[in-house]
């Protein structure tokens, strides 16, 4: 019988932990965290996301601040209101939502973030930290997965682990973190032009699912008993919701879920841990100020 595991309790369980250390920041400096949102143009998805982030704020005890900038703004529109970010010195961190609108370079923006408030991980010196193993912010996506194996106390040390997928924000930070020392796991990333990927998808006793393609994980591909991290949240018509669209995984749960040990649910899964980590990269940023 497999286990959930179940990112919403343990997001629920980390926010408890960050609203204490709010309280006791709020008693010593008279302060608590700031973390702001730059969302450019109406992506329903991101609309959806930044929501849940400011709600969360709310929730922890944080202040935050959610800056609308229309989707025709130009790019030094973008990059002078990111600079106003980097000098306030309210502000302990924030993000800018991507997608951005395709005129607008997203390497751009990402660099011009000051690496002492990019709380989404995503600079290149916070990404060359965690390379090399110093204090850094990680990316809020893998940093939330590893959580989530810790929590459920998942072993990790020599095991085979495949990551799916090989983005900049999941895939290729997350192979990082696994096989740092502590952790220990082999890693293999496999990915679009990977040849005999189901074989090597099989062999597996850990898998991360970060490749963006609905149901690509089938029962076949698993061996028994492996530890299935589903990071896949594509949106797709259903006459089942009220919206008309659900979230579907990159792995096909249903059939999938029986041969595992854990598994994590979409939605309910990593979605959460995201969202949680942001704030524990938010705290994190509030107290190395103070």
């Amino acid at each position: 019988m497999y286990t959930i595991i179940d990112g919403k309790k343990v997001s629920s369980d980390i926010k408890l932990e960050i609203a204490e250390e709010v309280k006791k920041i709020r008693e010593k400096k008279d302060k608590v965290p700031h973390l702001a949102a730059v969302l450019v143009g109406n992506d329903g998805a991101s609309e959806t996301y930044v929501s849940h982030k400011v709600k969360a704020c709310e929730q922890v005890g944080f202040k935050s601040t959610l800056i609308r900038m229309e989707s025709r703004i130009t790019e030094k529109q973008l990059l002078d209101k990111i600079a106003e970010l980097n000098d306030d010195q309210d502000i302990d961190g924030f993000i800018v939502q991507l997608p951005l609108p395709g005129h607008i370079s997203e390497d751009k923006v990402i660099e011009s973030v000051d690496p002492f408030k990019d709380v989404d991980g995503f600079h290149p010196v916070n990404l060359g930290k965690m390379t090399i193993g110093l204090p850094s912010f990680v990316p809020a996506t893998p940093c939330g997965i590893m959580e989530l194996l810790k929590r459920y106390d998942i072993e990790t040390s020599g095991k085979k682990c495949v990551v799916i997928g090989r983005s900049n924000i999941v895939g290729r930070p997350v192979s990082i973190l696994l096989s740092k020392k502590g952790v220990d796991a082999t890693v293999t990333i496999v990915h679009s032009r990977t040849k005999n990927i189901e074989d090597i998808i099989r062999g597996a006793e850990i898998i991360i699912a970060a490749i963006g393609v609905p149901g690509f994980v089938k029962a076949g591909m698993v061996s028994e008993g492996a530890v299935i991290i589903d990071v896949g949240t594509t949106r797709v018509r259903s006459d089942k919701t009220k919206s008309g669209w659900k979230l579907k995984g990159d792995v096909d749960f249903e059939n999938v879920a029986p041969k595992c040990s854990y598994i994590t649910p979409v939605p309910g899964g990593v979605g959460p841990m995201t969202i949680v980590s942001l704030l524990q990269n938010t705290l994190r940023a509030c107290k190395q100020k103070y």
